[in-house]
C-alpha cells in the first residue's frame, strides 16, 4: 500500500511532466477504478491545463485552469508511467524485483498536449480518481477528516503531546488514524517508532505529560 513517500515520490516525478501542460486527449478504458470515474471524466479534462501538482495525505491533487481538480489515488496496486515524446519512457515507482502489470490493467492514458503519454495501471482496481472543484475540496467527503500532514511545519513535539494527552489506544494506532496524521500508515508508522525506540504497543497517553506536555519521547518521535 503506498504511503505519504511513495505518493510524494511519485509526484515529484510527474510534476515536471504535468504542470504547465495539458490534456489534449484521454482514453478512458472502463467506467470504473474503485469508484464510478465522473460523468463525461474524459470530455471534462480535454484542453485543460495543469496549474499545479500538489499532495494531500496519500492523494495526488492536479489543480486545472477551469479551477476543478484531478483528485488521484494509487490504492495498492496503482502505478503511472510516462510515454516522452522523444521515445524513452520511465515507470514510476518500480523496483528491479517488480514485473510490469500486463496492458489489460492499464485503464487510464492521459495524452498530453506535448505528445507524452502518461499512463495509469492498477491490477486490482482500488485507486481511484475524481474531479472535484478547488474550493469545495476542504470539505469533500476524502479530505474533510484528515489531520495534520507530518512533514508540515505544524507537527511538533507540541502539538503531538496534545493530543496524545490521555489517549487509551496504542502508539502505532494513534500515529495511522488518518484523523490526526495524514498519510502514514503501517510501514511508516513501524520504522518511525523503531528509530524512536517505542514500543509500538504502548498506550499512546503515556508519551505525553498529564497536561498534554512534550516528552523527550515524543519529541524523538516527531523527528523520527
Amino acid at each position: 500500500m503506498p504511503e505519504l513517500p511513495e505518493v510524494e515520490t511519485v509526484r515529484l516525478g510527474l510534476a515536471p511532466v504535468l504542470v504547465g501542460n495539458s490534456f489534449a486527449s484521454v482514453e478512458q478504458r472502463r467506467g470504473d477504478l474503485r469508484f464510478p470515474l465522473p460523468k463525461h471524466f474524459a470530455e471534462r479534462l480535454r484542453g485543460r491545463a495543469v496549474d499545479a501538482l500538489d499532495r494531500r495525505a496519500k492523494y495526488l491533487l492536479a489543480r486545472l485552469d477551469d479551477g476543478e481538480v484531478l483528485v488521484m489515488h494509487l490504492g495498492m496496486t496503482g502505478r503511472f508511467s510516462i510515454d516522452r515524446a522523444n521515445g524513452t519512457s520511465l515507470e514510476l515507482g518500480e523496483f528491479e524485483d517488480e514485473q510490469k502489470p500486463a496492458p489489460k490493467h492499464e485503464h487510464i492514458v492521459f495524452h498530453l498536449a506535448d505528445g507524452t503519454a502518461v499512463r495509469y495501471s492498477d491490477t486490482r482496481r482500488f485507486g481511484l480518481m475524481d474531479l472535484i472543484p478547488g474550493a469545495t475540496l476542504p470539505s469533500h467527503a476524502l479530505f474533510k477528516g484528515l489531520g495534520i500532514e507530518p512533514l508540515g511545519p505544524d507537527f511538533t513535539a507540541a502539538w503531538l503531546g496534545l493530543r496524545l494527552k490521555g489517549k487509551a489506544t496504542s502508539i502505532k494506532a494513534a500515529l495511522i488514524d488518518q484523523r490526526l496524521i495524514a498519510g502514514i500508515g503501517n510501514i511508516y508508522a513501524c520504522e518511525a517508532l523503531f528509530r524512536a525506540g517505542i514500543s509500538p504497543m504502548r498506550l499512546a497517553g503515556t508519551l505525553a505529560t498529564k497536561t498534554g506536555k512534550p516528552t523527550k519521547t515524543i519529541e524523538a518521535l516527531v523527528k523520527a
